[in-house]
């Protein structure tokens, strides 16, 4: 894994961290450090079949531009599918391209097409959160506060007599609230559940092992489909404090409940492990 981090959209360039599979010689393997990088937010770059919205076929054809212009690798923005509530950081389902943008085979054929121009594909990976869309969410809403399938998020009863109030007035990376209030069956108020960015994007909850699981998963879904590496967005927001604390006036390193937090090297040590093993 590099510390030279690509710019985040909503967080500083430390927050976010780029990792790829080492390949061949230590020169090789070293690829990304002097590497121009392109990125391609793909609804705006190419528009293969007049729709009006660019997809994949409209980056294939672009390919020995790319080429020409010197481009060593492009990085997607997210093209998975998504409600798009957050240009597509708002991930619904992270092993389907998004309808509007072309297939998975496409996707993979947009990889292999560009290696034989020279081009390597990143992806970016957008482990903080996923859609309320998201089959995981869905379920949470439907299961009772104390389920498995709560567990994965951050689900909790509000503060104050009736719980009114927000669990914690952690400051939102976006505007607005952090916490949601959910409405139970009989139509009475129920939990909060937390959001760092949008209410559309609930944050995933790291201590549990099968967002752990799921995210190596992942990792690995892409990179067997021929992928050169990944850029993490919000990196350093995975795991929080599950005490809830508020953030303190002046945190120390890893004392903050949200941002940094210690536990993170061990997420990406095995996230490495795997990046090498390709």
């Amino acid at each position: 894994m590099t510390d030279q981090a690509l710019t985040d959209r909503a967080t500083p360039p430390s927050a976010s961290t780029l990792i790829r599979p080492a390949r061949g010689p230590q020169a090789e393997g070293a690829w990304w450090r002097d590497a121009v990088i392109y990125q391609v937010y793909i609804r705006s770059f190419a528009d293969a079949n007049g729709d009006g919205t660019g997809d994949l076929a409209g980056v294939r054809a672009k390919l020995p531009y790319l080429r020409d212009l010197g481009v060593d690798a492009m990085w997607f923005s997210p093209w998975y599918a998504s409600p798009m509530a957050d240009g597509g950081y708002d991930v619904a389902d992270y092993r389907a391209i998004d309808p509007a943008f072309g297939t998975l085979a496409e996707a993979e054929a947009l990889i292999g097409d560009a290696l034989e121009f020279g081009i390597r594909t990143i992806i970016d990976i957008v482990p903080n959160h996923v859609s309320d869309r998201h089959p995981w969410f869905q379920a949470a809403l439907a299961a009772p506060p104390g389920s498995p399938e709560r567990a994965r998020f951050w689900f909790h009863p509000g503060r104050g007599a009736n719980g009114d109030e927000m669990p914690t007035a952690w400051p939102s990376n976006f505007s607005g609230a952090t916490w949601t209030r959910t409405t139970d069956p009989d139509g009475t108020p129920g939990e909060w559940y937390l959001h760092l960015f949008s209410a559309h994007q609930p944050d995933l909850n790291w201590n549990h092992p099968d967002v752990r699981r799921e995210h190596e998963e992942i990792l690995r879904f892409w990179f067997d489909r021929g992928v050169a590496g990944v850029r993490i967005d919000s990196a350093a927001l995975l795991v929080k404090d599950p005490a809830l604390p508020e953030i303190p006036a002046d945190p120390s390193p890893g004392d903050h409940p949200t941002v940094d937090r210690d536990e993170l090297h061990d997420i990406y040590r095995s996230w490495r492990a795997i990046a090498d093993s390709y």
